[in-house]
């Protein structure tokens, strides 16, 4: 029988360390407006269809 994997635990004091050592490293952190995400894709929506051919 295997063990399950231990969930990785991430606290808000990580997170700060991680960000302070990326700001740091001269890393730069880009707002982006509500509702956007930020990301581009060359190739057009995603569409899924659902329906069995």
């Amino acid at each position: 029988m295997s063990k399950k994997p231990e969930k990785a635990t991430l606290t808000s004091a990580m997170i700060e360390e991680q960000t302070a050592a990326f700001l740091k490293s001269g890393g730069k952190v880009e707002q982006v407006d509500k509702g956007k995400s930020g990301r581009f894709d060359a190739k057009g929506t995603k569409q899924i269809d659902l329906k069995a051919n």
